[in-house]
């Protein structure tokens, strides 16, 4: 996006322009935006003639990098005395800052709040407003899971509301109005489309993995000592893969698709050349994976190339947890017919027909047998250096370029579930996390460990929005908490243990059958915090909705200041 973007500028051509982003820190969208300072520096460099640095440090990052998720909501939920839900509305009123984000938008996040409220839900009638409005502030714009937290909180805070006012238990309420697993493909009442989810099984290993019966009995008892302790629920959609229609239609020149090219060397080493970039998330070591697994070579034997428009495939790049699911299989198709390429070859020097062979940790054996036949270094050499010695009729192939985008639907679905066990401190306000739970769906788990990270990593960075960060800003519009000393973010002593579950259901939109899963994390854990609190200050009968969730906002609520 950035080389195109520069080119168009600078009125330049793509060989002029190269692009190198190699294992930078986590983005969370801030870094796919275009920044002025980004086209100042490129043109300073042009008009000088010479290379130009540019350093913003972190006070100017903070007023100069995006912010998100400044939004005001009314919501309103209704329900049958039955207990089926009916009904969401929301009004949202959202900031964006003094001007709207190129190439973007600002509106995306709002937009993505209206679309995505009581997403889990098989309710039929859904009313939406959203207002946008310029400010005096920081811009605005896409941040990780864009619009997810705000939409999640919203109608799990209202699903929560409904419950406590019928006298249902949280979950049971929820097992009840879910969209059931067998219903997909389903259409929400927003009009998203909904490929295959399973928030049905997704409730029932939350309640298995947290023992909900045993938190509740405790809870209970704890009541009677005066220690309030709370469990709260979320339940979560999240949008991956997405299509090209998502920015298609706005006409911003954002790939939907990405690239992968995977060339067999002469020692017998993979090389893979990918779009997507390497930002923390483990993107490097899933795709080779993938093309260990697809090709038939051993991992160590798979080296990733990401981050350089010069040596990668044309793509789009990390962003909406699109990674594995687009990029991934892009690796799975090139590195499939690149093992059937080698096969050709080997069936060439082998003189044995192909059929009966297989690639086994870089070695062409006899399926039936297992016998090792022949190693890829050899065929490799063979082909690069002496193909003299192969029929004239063969001619090696064993660089191969695959680009997917994904079609079938304007996104690809996600789903889980979180629970989160707090206790809050009435005389004081604090809040202790006890513990959280998080059950993820996010299709086909290819590193089990890296989505366990992803999602931790997540869940933090939801707690942080719900208890901690906030901007400042006085009268004027300055804002007075720009540095770390003052901007409080979550640290490891606050944090509590998390346990992660996992509920696959592969995507059939793919070969892989991954979806997302790195925002899913940060989308449920604010309301599941937030449901927390309230349920820890139901028997005062009040509620606290504004995050973070502060102590003087929650003595506040409870009348103590």
């Amino acid at each position: 996006m950035m080389q195109d973007l520069y080119c168009r500028q600078f009125d330049l051509q793509e060989q002029q322009v190269r692009v190198i982003c190699r294992d930078v820190g986590g983005s969370f969208g801030i870094k796919v935006h275009a920044y002025p300072d980004d086209f100042a520096t490129v043109a300073l460099s042009l008009m000088l003639g010479r290379p130009v640095k540019f350093v913003a440090d972190r006070l100017e990052s903070f007023v100069s990098d995006i912010h998100a998720r400044e939004h005001r909501i009314h919501g309103r939920i209704v329900a049958s005395k039955a207990g089926e839900i009916l009904a969401f509305e929301i009004d949202d009123l959202t900031g964006i800052g003094p001007f709207s984000m190129f190439p973007r938008t600002s509106g995306i996040e709002g937009n993505q709040v209206v679309t995505l409220t009581g997403g889990p839900y098989k309710h039929r009638a859904y009313r939406a407003r959203l207002q946008v409005v310029f400010q005096n502030k920081v811009p605005t714009c896409q941040y990780r899971g864009v619009g997810h937290p705000i939409a999640c909180a919203v109608t799990e805070a209202l699903v929560d509301g409904m419950a406590g006012r019928l006298g249902l238990d949280p979950i049971v309420f929820r097992q009840h109005n879910v969209i059931p697993d067998n219903a997909y493909p389903a259409t929400g009442a927003s009009g998203i489309k909904l490929e295959v989810l399973s928030h049905e099984a997704c409730l029932r290993e939350a309640q298995r993995l947290c023992d909900y019966d045993t938190l509740r009995a405790e809870q209970a008892a704890l009541r009677q000592q005066g220690v309030h302790r709370g469990i709260g629920v979320a339940t979560l959609i999240e949008l991956t893969n997405p299509s090209a229609a998502f920015y298609g239609v706005g006409g911003a020149r954002i790939a939907s698709q990405d690239g992968a090219t995977l060339r067999l060397e002469p020692s017998g080493v993979l090389t893979v050349m990918s779009s997507v970039g390497e930002q923390g998330q483990g993107a490097e070591a899933i795709f080779a994976q993938i093309a260990a697994d697809a090709v038939g070579v051993a991992m160590d034997r798979v080296r990733v190339v990401t981050g350089d428009t010069d040596a990668t495939p044309y793509g789009g790049g990390t962003w909406a947890s699109r990674g594995a699911g687009i990029g991934g299989e892009a690796v799975l198709q090139a590195g499939r017919v690149l093992r059937d390429n080698i096969l050709a070859v080997a069936e060439a020097i082998l003189k044995r027909d192909r059929t009966g062979l297989r690639l086994r940790r870089g070695v062409v054996i006899d399926e039936a047998s297992g016998q090792a036949l022949l190693d890829l270094a050899e065929l490799g050499r063979i082909a690069y250096f002496r193909s003299d010695t192969l029929p004239a009729s063969c001619t090696p192939e064993l660089m191969v370029t695959r680009h997917y985008a994904q079609r079938d639907y304007p996104f690809i679905f996600t789903n889980g579930v979180q629970v989160s066990h707090v206790e809050v401190d009435v005389d004081t306000g604090f809040v202790k996390l006890l513990r959280h739970w998080a059950v993820e769906d996010c299709g086909r788990v290819i590193n089990p460990m890296l989505v366990d990270e992803q999602m931790r990593g997540a869940i933090v960075q939801g707690i942080g929005g719900a208890l901690f960060e906030e901007c400042l800003y006085d009268e004027g519009g300055t804002l007075s908490n720009g540095n770390m000393a003052d901007y409080l973010v979550p640290m490891a002593g606050e944090m509590p243990d998390i346990v992660i579950g996992h509920v696959q259901s592969p995507t059939r939109s793919s070969q892989l059958g991954a979806k997302g899963a790195g925002e899913a994390g940060t989308a449920g854990a604010p309301a599941a915090v937030m449901n927390a609190i309230n349920d820890a200050l139901a028997p005062f009968g009040v509620r606290v909705s504004s995050q973070p969730i502060t102590p003087e906002k929650i003595l506040r609520a409870l009348g103590r200041i």
